[in-house]
């Protein structure tokens, strides 16, 4: 039989900080649900009419939760998220080769600077979703649009971000870096980019928030399947608690996501979530 020995107390005090630290967050985040979830049944029960905003034919959280299991039970879920998976992965993914590399040039060599800042400064302010009557006209296949407008969502973000790490990496780190005779792709690859490498994480998670948006857009309009598809279809057909799982599962999608890649990043970058924990 194994004796249960007390904690000294030093380890006391760290385990009480661990459960002050974890206890705090969470009680906060679980009340912050709690009460939307109750306002939001409040609202639908009493179909609260404010002249401006109506929630008189807006479902109630229990007919939402009916809706949500069936549409669990279903065959549909999993081809619809298998479809918006895809796009994400493909329009998400070029977009990060891309973007990373173009904000690497531009802020690195003046004469890339010089050559690709200009047209991407004035596609720039353009929203990804006014590019979808363009992309339905350029492309053939509605898949190829699709993926194009989750692409065109995601680029900028993670290419300014990738040009602000770089242009924001310390004269006094490259100058000491030269002074030891670190030049060329030498000083590219063990200085620079590990320095914007925090920045390139950042743009790379917001473009994935875009990235969701762009989608779910495309798929309303010219999708046949997908979670934006879905959402829609549900309108259509009066399905109205469809709606709201609709867009339960594209919030929790972008959110999972997300946060998929802050993981990546922080085991990729120890010291960076150091310094965040520090800060």
């Amino acid at each position: 039989m194994t004796a249960v020995l007390p904690l000294a107390a030093p380890d006391r005090r760290r385990w009480h900080g661990v459960q002050r630290r974890l206890a705090g967050p969470w009680c906060a985040r679980l009340l912050s649900l709690a009460a939307c979830l109750l306002l939001w049944h409040w609202a639908t029960t009493r179909q609260v009419d404010l002249g401006v905003l109506s929630f008189a034919h807006v479902p109630a959280p229990a007919e939402v939760g009916r809706s949500a299991w069936e549409l669990l039970q279903s065959p549909r879920l999993l081809q619809h998220l298998g479809w918006s998976l895809w796009r994400i992965g493909a329009g998400f993914g070029v977009a990060a080769l891309v973007g990373v590399a173009l904000g690497l040039a531009i802020g690195r060599w003046p004469w890339a600077r010089a050559l690709l800042l200009p047209p991407l400064e004035v596609l720039r302010p353009i929203p990804a979703v006014a590019w979808i009557p363009l992309a339905i006209l350029m492309f053939p296949s509605s898949e190829v649009s699709m993926i194009f407008i989750t692409f065109t969502g995601a680029l900028f973000p993670i290419l300014l971000n990738t040009l602000h790490g770089v242009e924001a990496v310390d004269a006094r780190l490259l100058a000491s870096a030269r002074s030891l005779g670190t030049r060329g792709w030498r000083l590219f690859a063990e200085v620079v980019l590990p320095a914007s490498a925090p920045s390139i994480a950042t743009g790379l998670a917001i473009g994935m928030g875009t990235c969701w948006f762009c989608l779910v857009s495309a798929e309303m309009i010219s999708g046949q399947f997908g979670i934006g598809y879905y959402t829609w279809e549900s309108y259509t057909l009066q399905n109205y608690p469809g709606i709201i799982v609709g867009m339960l599962w594209i919030g929790g999608l972008g959110l999972g996501s997300s946060a998929l890649l802050r993981a990546l990043a922080r085991r990729a970058m120890p010291w960076w979530h150091a310094q965040e924990g520090s800060t």
